[in-house]
């Protein structure tokens, strides 16, 4: 049985708290305190494979770094779209591709969306990572 997409939003959130000093959701919160990571489910794809063996969901994890102007929140995207490394995103998520046993495996295709999001009349830093999860 695959995974549902509560399980996958949690397991990525999960993923997503091995970085040290983010905090995590598994929605976007309603009061923001950068840096915080969220996962959100983009589209699920049921007949990837005969018999829906293969149900392939696309998600986007997003990570709000710090106030758009903060010279210290841009300093810090070279850590979290760094290949590897302590704030890697990517690696943070491929770290354990299953999830906690929930997938069958996963990939983040892409970091994008490098861009400033206006919350409460303040705009943040935010960057955009694409993960493509075979439940």
């Amino acid at each position: 049985m695959p995974a549902t997409v509560s399980q996958v939003l949690t397991g990525l959130a999960t993923r997503l708290g091995t970085i040290s000093g983010l905090r995590t959701s598994t929605y976007m919160p309603d009061q923001l305190n950068p840096p915080v990571g969220f996962p959100v489910v983009e589209s699920v794809e049921y007949h990837k494979a005969f018999g829906g063996g293969d149900v392939v969901m696309r998600c986007s994890v997003f990570v709000i770094v710090g106030r758009y102007l903060d010279r210290t929140a841009h300093t810090a995207l070279d850590g979290y779209l760094s290949y590897s490394g302590a704030t890697s995103i990517r690696a943070a998520i491929e770290g354990d591709t299953t999830l906690g046993g929930v997938a069958r495996t996963l990939i983040v295709e892409s970091g994008m969306n490098i861009t400033a999001v206006s919350v409460a009349e303040s705009e943040f830093l935010q960057v955009q990572c694409t993960v493509i999860v075979h439940a």
